[in-house]
């Protein structure tokens, strides 16, 4: 649903209110409240709570698991800037690269480099973002749980529609994505 259907003179919004029309369009996304304010927000450093101690506990289709390693795992992001956004993860609830051991930590990195290969052999980017986020302030949504992201990219990718119209389209399903970098992951990586 968008806004597409209101009148340029006194736009009504959803909910009936008149108000005056922006020039933005809305794609309304209401399943995204969960990760906002639902179950799904971490607000606790609780490891009980927290989707990246969770979340190997479970089956990897669930969990978006692409690999287990023996002290990380790569998952998929649930909320992915471009299709195929890589999580490389320790299994310890630990914040930040100071914390984890020197074994996590240089697995970590093999685990960056084995997804950018798997990336390039299933999604064919021309370019890659990684990094890790540490802490709240740096935008960490999960602070306390260290992570890496990889997040492939093509060129041409920021077109308007994230830039312009603040809206991000994603072409594949993260099911479809996790079964084909699942599959597409070297032996004993």
């Amino acid at each position: 649903m968008t806004g597409a259907d209101d009148d340029a003179e006194g736009a009504i919004s959803p909910s009936g209110f008149p108000q005056e029309p922006d020039g933005y369009e809305r794609l309304w996304t209401p399943h995204r409240m969960v990760y906002v304010d639902g179950p799904a927000k971490v607000t606790t450093t609780s490891e009980r709570e927290c989707p990246f101690c969770v979340g190997p506990r479970g089956s990897d289709e669930d969990a978006l698991i692409v690999h287990r390693g023996a002290t990380c795992f790569v998952a998929l992001n649930l909320y992915p800037y471009n299709p195929g956004h890589l999580l490389i993860c320790p299994y310890r609830h630990v914040p930040d690269l100071t914390t984890m051991t020197t074994a996590e930590r240089a697995e970590s990195i093999e685990l960056v480099s084995a997804g950018m290969e798997v990336l390039r052999a299933t999604k064919r980017p021309t370019g890659f973002n990684s990094g890790m986020n540490t802490g709240t302030a740096a935008g960490a949504g999960i602070a306390a749980h260290a992570h890496l992201h990889v997040v492939p990219r093509w060129d041409g990718d920021a077109n308007f529609l994230p830039v312009i119209g603040r809206t991000k389209a994603l072409p594949e399903l993260l099911g479809d994505t996790r079964a084909q970098l699942a599959a597409a992951w070297p032996a004993g990586e």
